[in-house]
């Protein structure tokens, strides 16, 4: 069984960066890939961005793609998301995704339902 653990949320303010991690623990897959996905109240959850452990290979929504970088430290299993230029808009609970279904991932990457364990959340609060 896979665990995630998600650190770094805070309030910060407008224009102003933050980094988040995920740290995966248990009988993780040799290849696997960690998504970012958020969500406000009332609304559906959104992928924000993923990482291939095999290649790197990264995708992200259209909304961070130039304000936002997945990256990845194999060696700690841990999996990081540097937010810059945060805006009010990215005001969210940001949680982090594992998957070993890497093909399928390139097509759809952004689906919930390609994810089989999920950490428990990180507030991200942006003011104005």
């Amino acid at each position: 069984q896979v665990q995630l653990v998600e650190s770094g949320g805070g309030v910060v303010q407008f224009g102003d960066s933050l980094r988040l991690s995920c740290a995966a623990s248990g009988d993780i897959a040799v290849y696997y890939a960690i998504a970012w996905f958020r969500q406000v109240p009332g609304k559906e959850r959104e992928g924000v961005a993923v990482i291939s452990s095999a290649d790197g290979l990264a995708y992200y929504a259209e909304s961070v793609k130039d304000r936002f970088t997945i990256a990845k430290d194999n060696a700690k299993n841990t999996v990081f998301l540097q937010m810059s230029n945060l805006q009010p808009v990215d005001t969210a609970v940001y949680s982090c995704a594992y998957s070993t279904l890497l093909p399928v991932l390139r097509t759809r990457w952004y689906e919930e339902s390609e994810y089989s364990v999920w950490g428990q959340g990180t507030q991200v609060t942006v003011s104005s």
